[in-house]
């Protein structure tokens, strides 16, 4: 795409023999889309030459670069993985100097609890043996491509150039260094890339390409939201149009992925973005707010190019039937004959009962424990559920430990829940540390607060050991123990599961591999709870014992097994 001043009226033409396939011309005078042949051609600059009048006026380098060595091969994110989701801003300032750029409209202002605070790039950097510590073998970020909106760009998902690293994050090349580094020490980088809108500031809208490169209504339209119509068979043509077209928000205009340009340009900008930072892995925002088909196409265009590269796509539905349908190969999608092409989605269904089950002692008929076991009984429903991932709360949810009302045994549950069911955990930084955080009271930016000690100054630094709090401390530690466990259990990983109705608000399943069980108990009792093991005689098989991995205590597994109030064990079967 070559963008200028009546740009189109000029004929175009590429050195170094390379084939001109197709020139597409706008409405739009300022734009030339230009499609090049680049089969069996090296890596290179070419030079494009633009000509009126059989007279070169002006000419424009352009690089073909050389692909990583077997880039196409690269290995994803998967079941094997912890995933620690950031929100940069907010997590440290690594470099004070970029927390305002001269180019952008929102300076940093870190006493507005919805300004921007100067987390940066380089703030992950210098903090990655912290996260690493943790057990988490991978790093998502929420975006971090320019956003100049005048207020609230710190959250970034309104951007305003998808080619460069915000500024107040630092540049191109940090972003590639974090990547580097991350690889140095056997952890992943997954981008958060937005394939619905584009911020209201985003160039584009000052000079739009071709009337259908953004989706209008005569008056502002926005999505109402209500995704169901989507694959609702009954549904009115203007309900879907108004979920799909409408704009997300009146700051996000809402891009038209049906028209070709817009979908190449994504896909390019998608794989640029890949080979640039060697990227392991997207999760796409607002996935299914999108015309259905031009996603699919979208999503087989990057998995064409690189087979084992994982997406997850959000998709916000509480109904295992709606978020199976999105899933790649899903046969409740081929009801309507379509596939997604979409590896990933994001389990909401089981993200809405974490902090609701664990908190219900008096069990009933669907409430307490039942809850998961409910949740994990419509796996049937998908083609994959070793890769979905699982979460108890993200950047936009309420905050885990403020529905607990900071009640550390209900954190412990909910964290060794998502430590051994099947999928890919993500955890949301700051709670492992206890951070909390109100939603309904103090908005976004209450639960996006900073992480102590990511700020010269910062009277408590719980980064390091000798800076955390005792109640700091104790999160962490139970957390390190356990995800670090789990790094190396393929049981938990890509293991089968077995599971057992829950008793008296107890759930016990098991997850196993022809070498290995792991049987884990949950007691979401006030009281000590005493669980029988004979009923689960054909997991235990001849096992005779379990050692908890947290305690190192060993469990004779021949009769009984006792919990304490609100407890968990995971038992390596000896």
């Amino acid at each position: 795409m070559f963008y200028g001043k009546n740009i189109a009226q000029y004929e175009a033409s590429v050195s170094n023999n390379v084939a001109i396939k197709n020139v597409e011309k706008t409405e739009n005078p300022n734009y030339l889309f230009v499609t090049i042949d680049t089969k069996d051609v090296k890596a290179s600059e070419l030079t494009f030459s633009f000509k009126n009048n059989n007279k070169v006026s002006f000419k424009q380098k352009y690089a073909l670069k050389e692909r990583r060595a077997n880039s196409a091969e690269r290995k994803s994110y998967d079941a094997s993985d912890l995933i620690y989701l950031i929100m940069p801003d907010r997590f440290a300032n690594g470099n004070p100097k970029n927390d305002s750029d001269a180019s952008l409209t929102e300076k940093g202002n870190r006493q507005d609890p919805s300004g921007r605070h100067g987390g940066d790039i380089e703030g992950i950097i210098k903090n990655l043996d912290y996260i690493s510590s943790l057990g988490a073998t991978t790093i998502w970020s929420t975006p971090l491509c320019e956003d100049n909106d005048k207020q609230h760009s710190y959250h970034t998902y309104g951007q305003s150039d998808v080619y460069k690293i915000d500024p107040r994050y630092g540049t191109n090349d940090d972003y590639a260094r974090l990547s580097a580094e991350m690889h140095k020490k056997n952890m992943k980088l997954v981008m958060d890339y937005v394939t619905n809108h584009w911020g209201i500031t985003h160039w584009m809208m000052k000079d739009i390409p071709t009337k259908t490169w953004f989706n209008q209504f005569e008056t502002f339209t926005q999505t109402h939201h209500r995704r169901e119509v989507i694959t609702d068979i009954h549904a009115s043509k203007i309900d879907q149009e108004v979920c799909v077209d409408g704009w997300f928000v009146p700051s996000m205009p809402d891009l038209n992925l049906r028209n070709p340009l817009v979908a190449k340009y994504l896909t390019q900008n998608a794989i640029w973005w890949i080979e640039f930072a060697n990227l392991d892995g997207f999760r796409v925002d607002t996935y299914n707010y999108s015309d259905k088909t031009a996603m699919a196409n979208w999503a087989k265009s990057i998995t064409d190019e690189y087979p084992n590269f994982n997406i997850v796509g959000e998709i916000w539905m509480h109904n295992q039937a709606n978020l199976a349908f999105w899933q790649k190969d899903s046969k409740i999608g081929a009801i309507e004959n379509y596939n997604s092409n979409l590896p990933s989605v994001m389990d909401f269904t089981l993200q809405s009962q974490i902090t609701s089950a664990f908190s219900e002692d008096e069990p009933n008929w669907d409430s307490g424990l039942i809850k998961f076991y409910n949740n994990f009984a419509m796996d049937f429903l998908y083609p994959n559920t070793n890769n979905i991932l699982i979460f108890s709360e993200n950047h936009d949810t309420d905050r885990m430990n403020e529905k607990f009302k900071y009640d550390l045994p209900k954190y412990k549950l909910a964290m060794t829940l998502l430590a051994t069911v099947r999928g890919i955990p993500q955890i949301y930084y700051g709670s492992e540390i206890g951070m909390g955080g109100d939603k309904g009271k103090g908005g976004d930016a209450d639960i996006r607060q900073d992480f102590p000690g990511g700020w010269i100054g910062d009277k408590n630094n719980a980064f390091t050991k000798e800076g955390r709090t005792p109640e700091q401390a104790a999160y962490f530690d139970f957390s390190s123990k356990l995800f670090n466990w789990r790094k190396s259990n393929e049981a938990v990983h890509f293991g089968k599961m077995t599971h057992y109705i829950p008793e008296n608000n107890t759930y016990v399943y098991f997850r196993y591999t022809d070498a290995k069980t792991v049987m884990v108990v949950f007691n979401n009792n006030a009281k000590e709870q005493v669980v029988k093991t004979n009923r689960f005689k054909e997991s235990i098989k001849n096992y005779k014992s379990g050692k908890d991995v947290i305690t190192g205590k060993t469990f004779d597994l021949a009769s009984e097994i006792t919990l304490e109030p609100k407890s968990a064990l995971v038992l390596e079967l000896e």
